[in-house]
């Protein structure tokens, strides 16, 4: 599935017009499909991270409009819905223990290729130029990253 990032990747800036968006859409995209509880063989594995990648611009173009469409009282109303109740807060602060187990995993490049993304912004040419590797290199790492910690997650959860 990996040597479908780069085409993908294009394919959506094509269509968005913005490189930085389609690379976040197509994260996204390989998050949802490693994501899977199906363990289903993906029979077309090409047309499916397309059919992702697709599925999550219409949804976040939907989001958006809806938001265009609300009123700001109901956008001030929202704001209860995402103040973590304290269950969820020390649930959110194990995962994100879990997370950092996971990344600290990872060799030293793959983790930084990843927390530069995920974490500064940075897009895969800057952050192939600050660690002096390949951009190639930058996207396999960002996804070996979220694989791993995928994995990693999902089997403490299991414990």
């Amino acid at each position: 599935m990996e040597n479908y990032y780069r085409e993908l990747v294009c394919f959506l800036n094509a269509k968005l017009g913005n490189r930085q968006v389609a690379e976040d859409v197509v994260h996204d995209a390989y998050l949802r499909i490693l994501e899977r509880s199906s363990d289903t063989p993906i029979e077309q594995p090409r047309a499916f991270l397309y059919r992702t990648a697709l599925n999550l611009v219409i949804d976040d173009h939907r989001r958006n409009a809806l938001r265009q469409a609300e009123s700001l009282d109901v956008l001030d109303n929202e704001e209860r819905y995402f103040t973590p109740s304290p269950h969820n807060s020390l649930d959110h602060g194990q995962r994100l223990d879990m997370l950092q187990r996971a990344l600290a995993e990872l060799p030293r490049l793959c983790r930084e290729s990843f927390l530069l993304r995920k974490i500064e912004g940075l897009s895969h040419p800057e952050i192939a130029e600050q660690l002096g590797i390949s951009r190639a290199l930058v996207e396999k790492h960002i996804v070996n990253a979220m694989k791993h910690c995928r994995v990693r997650m999902r089997q403490w959860d299991a414990h």
